[in-house]
């Protein structure tokens, strides 16, 4: 019989999956994780039991999420690499879908990202779309929360942008710039997350802070509060790639994809739903200002 005080949270060790459960930690719930990294230190030492993840063995995997009621499922990848494809990491969450659902899991809290498609140009948003369908195809109740861009605590995207703005006197902005995007703070992410998974409805959130920038008045809006006096300039989308890897290339790692640029300048970075988070990402530049950006966050010592 599932355990109403068991939840498992994928990738608990690594950014999202570690908000999640120190969210549930607090309220009281036992936790496991399952994780591509089980070596990695596990900053909540026996209070989080750590498993493997094992898609090639199903049963294995099943065993694993045999007496929990609730799935917490942050399992993604940013980019492809080391044979890691989109489509590889869609069909992986549904295997891990389909085990819950053998298992006896009830409910899965599904991380996914904000406006995905089947038919988007992008393999990150069409493998997104593909584990969705999969979930909403599937026995289990669920909550499927649809993030734009994260900050706070050990983010990527955000503390880069502040770095290159501590560090270079010219920031590149890929054409004019007034694509919108509305970050959503990482901790309330979690807590919304563990709200919905008290919950059996099935529903579909995007999950999105109170304040909208245009990707040029939040570049502003960061070197202004950190004291940078950088100079912006607009270049072609392909220019703004070529340099994102020309920095990746001196600090051996992904500064942008080209998703994700694609996917900002087109738009897929907003969202006009109520706001579910409640920080205000000017309120919390403001107290963070002197450690944002001060030190490079590599995606790939993170993987």
């Amino acid at each position: 019989m599932a355990s109403p005080d068991l939840s498992i949270v994928t990738g608990a060790l690594s950014y999202s999956g570690k908000h999640i459960a120190r969210k549930l930690l607090a309220a009281g719930q036992r936790v496991k994780t399952i994780t591509g990294h089980p070596n990695r230190p596990n900053p909540f030492g026996d209070k989080v039991e750590v498993a493997p993840f094992s898609f090639e063995d199903p049963g294995g995997l099943t065993d694993t999420l045999r007496g929990a009621s609730t799935l917490y499922n942050t399992y993604w990848i940013r980019f492809p690499m080391r044979g890691m494809t989109y489509e590889r990491a869609a069909e992986n969450s549904k295997t891990l879908v389909r085990c819950a659902e053998e298992a006896g899991v009830q409910r899965i809290v599904h991380i996914s990202i904000v406006r995905p498609s089947k038919d988007a140009p992008y393999g990150y948003y069409r493998g997104k779309a593909e584990v969705e369908a999969a979930i909403q195809a599937s026995s289990l109740s669920y909550a499927i929360l649809r993030p734009t861009v994260l900050f706070g605590g050990e983010d990527i995207l955000l503390n880069n942008i502040a770095w290159s703005l501590r560090r270079f006197p010219v920031f590149p902005i890929a054409g004019k710039g007034d694509y919108k995007i509305r970050p959503i703070n990482v901790d309330d992410l979690a807590q919304l997350a563990v709200e919905q998974g008290q919950h059996a409805e099935n529903v579909i959130l995007d999950a999105v802070g109170p304040e909208t920038y245009t990707f040029r008045e939040l570049a502003r809006t960061i070197a202004q509060t950190i004291g940078a006096g950088t100079l912006f300039i607009p270049v072609p989308r392909l220019f703004m790639l070529l340099g994102a890897r020309m920095i990746g290339l001196a600090v051996r790692d992904v500064l942008l994809t080209r998703d994700e640029i694609n996917g900002l300048m087109d738009g897929l970075m907003s969202s006009d739903e109520p706001a579910t988070g409640t920080t205000k990402i000017s309120d919390w530049l403001q107290q963070n200002w002197d450690l944002v950006g001060t030190v490079y966050a590599s995606e790939l010592r993170r993987r």
